[in-house]
């Protein structure tokens, strides 16, 4: 059953959106609760759903991938077997990071990281484009990021019904 948030629940997930290693008694201050009810609530936002995971956010150029590359990709068909067919391969790249279905021109954007150009155009020539179903491929590179914020935009501010 989902849970109605409030603005406890609210200040809650900015918190620890910004810094997901907090610990609950620094988070319990910050929110204005006591360790004990802060802890539930955020045991109560993990189980609906609310707070997905937690992960250490890496730099890719320390890690050694000075590449990231975005690949449009257009299928020759749009039937739910073969979106489901192209997902569970793409699952198999490590190479791609992040995958959104669109609707438009393209059927997918990829986000993909690679250690260098030559690693994400072996990559597009002889995975990508020799997927089967996969129609045309454009792609481009990143020169820099101009803005990195995960997570979603959460406003305090009061709010009005």
């Amino acid at each position: 059953m989902p849970i109605r948030l409030d603005a406890i629940d609210w200040r809650i997930l900015k918190e620890l959106q910004a810094n997901g290693r907090i610990s609950n008694v620094e988070l319990a201050e910050k929110v204005g609760l006591s360790p004990p009810p802060c802890l539930r609530r955020v045991r109560a936002l993990e189980q609906s759903g609310h707070i997905a995971g937690y992960f250490a956010a890496l730099d890719e150029k320390q890690m050694g991938y000075e590449v990231i590359g975005f690949a449009m990709v257009g299928l020759h068909s749009q039937a739910e077997s073969d979106l489901r067919a192209f997902e569970n391969r793409l699952l198999g790249w490590a190479i791609v990071r992040e995958s959104y279905m669109l609707s438009g021109e393209a059927d997918y954007i990829l986000k993909c990281v690679s250690p260098d150009l030559q690693a994400f155009q072996d990559f597009i020539l002889k995975q990508l484009t020799a997927a089967p179903n996969v129609a045309h491929v454009k792609t481009t590179v990143s020169i820099r990021r101009a803005k990195f914020e995960p997570g979603v935009p959460i406003d305090l501010s009061p709010r009005k019904n």
